[in-house]
Parts: C-alpha cells; sequence; structure tokens
C-alpha cells in the first residue's frame, strides 16, 4: 500500500483570505506596532508582571527584541489594541522561524491589560494570531508538518481555557530547576583528548552548526541560521559560557557547549540570584564522555565565583512528570512550570 501523500501547506492551513481586526465594540483602536511603541510595549508589560507575579520581568531592551531581525516583519504580525488616551492596553505578535527545516512553526505571544482583562479582548486578540498564524504557514510554501505554538505558565487557567476552546492541545510539558551552588561540585575528569575553555566570538558560528547537528534527534528542536542564532541576545554572559573542545586532530571540533544568560531583572521575583543556562549541547559523538557534566559544573563554578546563590536551567518532557536524569544527578530541583499548547497542521 502506497503512503498517502499530505495536502501542501498551503491547503493544510486552512489560512483566511482577509485578516479581521478585534470588533469596535471592545473599545480599543487597533494596529500594528514598531520600535516607536517599545516604551508602550513595556509599560504594558510592566503591568502585567506587576499583576501576574511570575517569575521574571522584562526589560524594555527585551521589548525592544519583538521588533529585532528582518523574518519578524512587525508591521505585517504583530497587532496592538491601544485605548483613548494612547495606552497599549493589549498586543499579539506572530513570529515563524526563518529555518525550520521539519516543521514550520508559527509562535503566538500576546497579553492584556488587567485592567481590561474578562471583555473578550484576550480572546480576540488570540483569534486574529491564530488566523495570521494560518496565513504565514500557508505562505511559507514549506510543504512539511505545520504548528502553531503558545506557551502557557503553569496557574493561567484563564488562558488554557480559550486556547482549549480553539482546539490547541498539550504537546510538551517544560520544567525550571534550580541548583543550590553551596553544595559541593563534582570533580570530573575528561579526556585527555578534551579540553573546556571559554566561550569566544571566533568560535560563536562553529557552536550554532555543532548546535544544529546535536538538536537534530530532539523534538520540536530547528536549524539556527544566523540570524536567529543570534536573537534574543541582550543578557548573554560570554564569561559564563563554555565548550568542549576535541583536539584529537590539529583542526579543534566543539564536541560540546553551555551559553549563560545573566537576567538580574528575574532575581527579585524569583528571591535569589542565578547564572542560567540557556543552551547546553553535546554532539552526538562525543556523547557518553561526561561532556555534559563538565560544561555543567565548570558554569557553576564561575557561577559561584560571581557571587550567585543558584545555578537555573529549564528542561522540556513529553510527558508532565518528567525525568531529569543528569540535572537530577547533580542535584537540581524543580521550581515551576509550563506547558506548550499547540495546533498541529
Amino acid at each position: 500500500m502506497s503512503t498517502p501523500v499530505p495536502e501542501p501547506i498551503a491547503e493544510r492551513a486552512r489560512a483566511p483570505r482577509v485578516l479581521v481586526l478585534p470588533p469596535a465594540e471592545l473599545g480599543l483602536t487597533w494596529r500594528a506596532l514598531g520600535l516607536s511603541d517599545v516604551a508602550n510595549l513595556h509599560a504594558l508589560f510592566i503591568r502585567i508582571e506587576s499583576h501576574d507575579d511570575p517569575p521574571y520581568r522584562t526589560t524594555r531592551e527585551e521589548a525592544a527584541e519583538n521588533f529585532e531581525g528582518d523574518w519578524k516583519d512587525p508591521l505585517n504580525n504583530s497587532l496592538g489594541g491601544f485605548d483613548g488616551e494612547g495606552n497599549l492596553r493589549a498586543y499579539g505578535t506572530v513570529t515563524v522561524q526563518p529555518g525550520d527545516e521539519r516543521a514550520v512553526r508559527a509562535f503566538l505571544e500576546g497579553g492584556v491589560d488587567p485592567g481590561r482583562r474578562r471583555q473578550g479582548i484576550g480572546a480576540a486578540v488570540l483569534d486574529w494570531q491564530v488566523a495570521r498564524a494560518r496565513q504565514r504557514l500557508a505562505a511559507s510554501g514549506k510543504d512539511i508538518p505545520g504548528r502553531i505554538v503558545v506557551h502557557v505558565e503553569d496557574g493561567m487557567d484563564d488562558v488554557v481555557a480559550m486556547l482549549t476552546a480553539r482546539a490547541f492541545f498539550p504537546r510538551r510539558w517544560y520544567t525550571e530547576m534550580r541548583r543550590d551552588l553551596r553544595k559541593p561540585l563534582p570533580e570530573v575528569k575528561l579526556g585527555n583528548h578534551l579540553d573546556v575553555v571559554p566561550w569566544s566570538r571566533e568560535l560563536d558560528d562553529h557552536v550554532r552548526l555543532a548546535h544544529n547537528e546535536a538538536f537534530a534527534d530532539h523534538w520540536g528542536s530547528e536549524p539556527h541560521t544566523l540570524e536567529t542564532w543570534s536573537d534574543g541576545r541582550t543578557y548573554f554572559a560570554p564569561t559564563w559560557s563554555f565548550l568542549v573542545l576535541d583536539r584529537t586532530s590539529d583542526r579543534a571540533q566543539v564536541a560540546g557547549y553551555l551559553l549563560s544568560g545573566r537576567y538580574e531583572q528575574d532575581w527579585g521575583s524569583l528571591g535569589w540570584s542565578e547564572g542560567y543556562i540557556d543552551i547546553l549541547g553535546v554532539r552526538r559523538q562525543w556523547r557518553g564522555q561526561q561532556v555534559a557534566t563538565a560544561l555543567l559544573v565548570r558554569a557553576m563554578e564561575a557561577y559561584r565565583a560571581d557571587g550567585m546563590e543558584y545555578a537555573g536551567l529549564g528542561v522540556d518532557t513529553d510527558n508532565p512528570t518528567g525525568r531529569f536524569g543528569l540535572y537530577g544527578k547533580l542535584r537540581f530541583e524543580p521550581t515551576r512550570g509550563s506547558t506548550m499548547y499547540t495546533i498541529e497542521l
């Protein structure tokens, strides 16, 4: 029996021909967002986060990242709702990464001012986002699986209700973890041909390529382009980032890598200071040689030397119970969670 040929993405996406703005009776004026709206967007983030009290705080620089990168095209992929005084009361964005090869993904982010909730605004923004995401996926020309993605922090029951009413389903579970740096760190001995070295700008593209290879077999991961690799690095911490190089030959190879972030703006809401492990990977050829352990220990030594109380990281699993493997052995403990909701196309 022959394998059925999937419909082209342009048909599977079921994209609307016309985008419909949220209705006027919601009392807001709707338009695309741009760089001139960064201050207004940041002010909205402050109001939302002060009310919801998530374990992070968004800075103005992070708000500006919504408009950095040509592929984001905020003129066509963002929406803001403004009140009569010009204050931003709701927003939504749709982002499709340009390098997707195994599944083309549309990521939705948005929020509503606490003072304007339960008025239908969030649902209207979400409907606009889903419609725009379908248009973006249809226009991608990539006849591979499509996915519309929303990440939801635990406890956001109203958001979950809106998503499930629109045929989103939980697909992946994420757990944030921390490790007390007062506890002793294990000693790790690598093979003679392997060296832990500081991250360097000269090797960064080699790290990107190593990451694309290392995560090729990880669910939901897609290759990074030069642009997407450097996106969102406002708080990248070079002195807390390390590589393992294999020097077996004259030309050293990146065997593993750990990139850290220093998110001081989050420490108050977390209740502790931490070095955060943004990305950790080991290429297949070097797995089982303690490369990941060596990188984690070296990074935690650097965090501790700079006075940090904890190391932090996030892990994802295909079920809500989760298994933490290496991180559990290194005495990381879970602190909070979130869930990825998707529509699969």
